[in-house]
C-alpha cells in the first residue's frame, strides 16, 4: 500500500453554520462517491478556510459524513489579494495501491481554482 491525497474545495454563498455546513457535505459526499473510499483506508483530513469564514468548522461536518475515527484538522487558508473568498478547501491522505485513480472535485465557483480537473 501507498498513500495518496485527495484534493477538493467548493466555495460557499454566505457566512452562515447552515451554508458551511450544506457546502462541506455536498463536496465530501462528492469526493466519497468519485473516489469510491472505504473509510478504513482515510488517514487523515486536513481543511482549510477563508478568513472570512467563521461559524462552523467544516470538520464538525465531517465526523457527520463518517469520518468519525480519523484525525481532522481545520485551518485558516492563506490569504492572498484577489483570490477566491468563501472557500472551504480539503486534503484527504488514504492508504491505497498504486493503481487507484485519483479524482479530486472543485465544485461551484472554487472550479475555476482547477479549470484542468474541473466537471
Amino acid at each position: 500500500m501507498i498513500q495518496k491525497g485527495i484534493r477538493g474545495a467548493i466555495s460557499v454563498e454566505e457566512n452562515t453554520e447552515e451554508s458551511i455546513i450544506e457546502n462541506t457535505k455536498i463536496l465530501l459526499e462528492k469526493i466519497l462517491e468519485k473516489n469510491v473510499l472505504d473509510m478504513e483506508h482515510v488517514v487523515s483530513v486536513v481543511f482549510s478556510s477563508t478568513k472570512d469564514l467563521t461559524k462552523v468548522y467544516p470538520a464538525k461536518v465531517a465526523r457527520e459524513v463518517g469520518f468519525s475515527s480519523v484525525p481532522l484538522m481545520c485551518l485558516q487558508e492563506m490569504y492572498v489579494e484577489y483570490s477566491l473568498e468563501k472557500c472551504i478547501r480539503v486534503l484527504i491522505t488514504i492508504n491505497c495501491d498504486k493503481k487507484h485513480k485519483i479524482k479530486h472535485v472543485y465544485l461551484k465557483k472554487a472550479a475555476k481554482l482547477r479549470p484542468d480537473i474541473a466537471d
